[in-house]
């Protein structure tokens, strides 16, 4: 894998870092930090630029797509669930069982739920729209709150 850069990006529900090289991004996540760490220098590959500008347009309700590169790093079964997930259009939700049978696993939904749970593209493969069958929230490695925000802004701003 080429060089690794790491630029903090600075949204509505806190600081994300993103990590990617001159050719894809690797991973978006929630920080918890409060500042930004890691700003853009001139030396910023083009691809962190864009998936900067493309969160931005997201955050403002002008996207819904994403269409930089990103690249995925796990075993074919979570790179299977992470495909699946970018299934679940913008503003709607689906639930494990949904992506188990989706992806011709039925029996593994907590398998499903593992993978979800490791997905490091965070908002770009959308684990925020998973959802219980039962209609509840259930987990997101960046917060309840911030899945609960993330899935009203897509209610409200619907591309």
């Amino acid at each position: 894998m080429s060089e690794l850069y790491q630029l903090d990006y600075e949204s509505p529900i806190g600081v994300i870092e993103i990590i990617g090289t001159d050719e894809a991004i690797y991973s978006i996540m929630f920080s918890e930090r409060d500042t930004i760490v890691h700003m853009k220098q001139q030396q910023t590959p083009k691809v962190l630029v864009d998936c900067c500008c493309q969160l931005d347009e997201y955050f403002r309700g002008e996207r819904s797509e994403f269409t930089f590169p990103y690249r995925f790093v796990g075993t074919d079964f979570q790179k299977k669930v992470w495909n699946a997930l970018t299934g679940i259009s913008y503003a709607n939700t689906g639930s494990y069982k949904d992506i188990a049978v989706s992806i011709g696993h039925e029996k593994a939904i907590r398998a499903v739920g593992s993978a979800n749970g490791k997905n490091k593209l965070s908002i770009v493969i959308p684990c925020h729209r998973i959802i219980g069958s039962n209609g509840q929230l259930t987990g997101y490695a960046g917060g309840l709150w911030r899945k609960e925000w993330l899935l009203q802004h897509e209610r409200t701003t619907s591309v």
